[in-house]
């Protein structure tokens, strides 16, 4: 069974810090792509942040600058730090993972966490 464990959600005054980490398990083949996307009350789910099993990364704009996001593939893991933090970045954020099961099933599985509050506080 595939599991995504995230963590490092809290709350943070504006201008902080926070680094979210989010670690697959179980039967993995490949992992084609990990990242991050977040939704805020009454909004819809929209990316943060992605990066390919390359390191090839993707960001929305209005992170570009305070965020990265990194990854170890050794640990299944993916990375985000939040830097710079804003009250409007306040949502809860997402771990999601594109990824291959087994050898011979050859299609690609998508994943999703559980979900990790983030909140900003002005």
């Amino acid at each position: 069974q595939v599991q995504l464990v995230e963590s490092g959600g809290g709350l943070v005054q504006a201008g902080g810090s926070l680094r979210l980490s989010c670690a697959a398990s179980g039967t993995i083949f490949g992992i084609n792509a990990m990242g991050w996307y977040r939704q805020a009350p009454g909004k819809e789910r929209e990316l943060v942040a992605t990066i390919t099993r390359a390191g090839n990364t993707n960001y929305a704009a209005s992170v570009k600058g305070r965020f990265t996001i990194s990854r170890d593939n050794a640990k299944n893991t993916v990375y985000l730090q939040m830097n710079s933090l804003k009250p409007e970045d306040t949502a809860v954020y997402y771990c999601n993972m594109k990824y291959i099961p087994s050898a011979w099933l050859g299609s690609e599985y998508d994943r999703w966490g559980q979900g990790t509050q983030v909140a900003v506080s002005s």
